[in-house]
């Protein structure tokens, strides 16, 4: 999969999971300037009309070892300086392992690689922290609001 196809495998994922709560998504979308004074501009720019909320968002596959692990900092760097909510959705087996840390540790960082459902797919027992939707399902929760995702099946406690 090529890092166009990623995006887009994320764009129609984010359609079909969440079209039903009022989300746009726009591909490659001008939003100010970069961190070096470049006109920048965002792979997905998802945005709620009725609730005036946008996440800017990123997209970065890697299966083979290569250049995005060098662009990794620098896109991180970038979405912490952007002057609205950001996150840099991530997948594949390429990245080394110093640059896989730094997206595990990093809070702007959410592994996401939906399947053929196009649904979100929570962790399950034994899988590495890096599977399914589900980091990149928290940070639209907490960006948009969207409680009930984080408390999908649990119940208040009662005294």
């Amino acid at each position: 999969m090529t890092g166009h196809e990623y995006r887009k495998r994320i764009a129609s994922y984010l359609v079909s999971a969440y079209w039903d709560r009022g989300m746009q998504v726009f591909e490659e979308v001008n939003v100010g300037t970069s961190i070096i004074g470049k006109q920048r501009r965002v792979d997905l720019f998802l945005f709620i009309p009725t609730e005036k909320k946008a996440l800017a968002l990123e997209c970065k596959y890697q299966d083979v070892s290569g250049t995005a692990d060098e662009k990794i900092p620098y896109t991180l760097q970038d979405l912490a300086a952007l002057r609205m909510p950001s996150a840099l959705a991530y997948a594949g087996a390429g990245f080394s392992e110093g640059v896989l840390h730094l997206l595990q540790a990093s809070e702007l960082a959410a592994y996401c690689l939906p399947d053929e459902t196009q649904r979100p797919l929570g962790r399950k027992m034994g899988e590495s922290i890096d599977s399914g939707t589900w980091q990149l399902d928290h940070v639209l929760a907490v960006t948009f609001g969207w409680w009930d995702i984080l408390l999908a099946n649990r119940t208040p406690v009662e005294s």
